[in-house]
């Protein structure tokens, strides 16, 4: 059980990250450009980078491959699902219209309801996940001797 901490922690600190800085972004009505949503990236690359070198420290020599990716892959998935559950909160109770405001940006022939948008912020943060996991192995990977 206790291999689970460190991963729901820095999964829990990476979503409240992600909220903060949507929150952030909708005081400046910035959170309808979709370009601010690459930082989105960084924040989880980081958060994904620390639980992985906290993990690789934790463990010594007993790390293994395996080991950090796991963490990586459970700290981003938790940071997903809750961040998906924040937008799902967000769309539905707080600002109905963000949907319509986001997509208006890029087209106005597009009917997407709130499904299929949560589904998107889910898909592309469980694919965020697994290649920052896999990218951040590569530097936490150990030689082979």
């Amino acid at each position: 059980m206790s291999k689970f901490i460190l991963p729901v922690r820095f999964g829990v600190a990476i979503s409240g990250s992600l909220i903060g800085y949507f929150l952030l972004l909708s005081l400046f009505n910035l959170h309808i450009n979709p370009f601010y949503s690459l930082f989105n990236g960084v924040i989880t690359g980081f958060g994904i980078f620390e639980a992985i070198r906290y993990r690789r420290l934790e463990y010594g020599p007993k790390y293994t491959y395996s080991t950090g990716f796991s963490c990586g892959i459970i700290a981003g998935f938790i940071a997903t699902i809750l961040f998906s559950i924040f937008m799902a909160i967000y769309v539905t109770e707080l600002n109905p219209n963000f949907i319509h405001a986001l997509l208006t940006s890029w087209d106005n022939n597009f009917d997407v309801g709130v499904g299929t948008f949560i589904f998107v912020v889910a898909l592309m943060g469980f694919a965020t996940a697994v290649v920052l996991s896999l990218t951040v192995m590569q530097l936490y990977k150990n030689p082979k001797t």
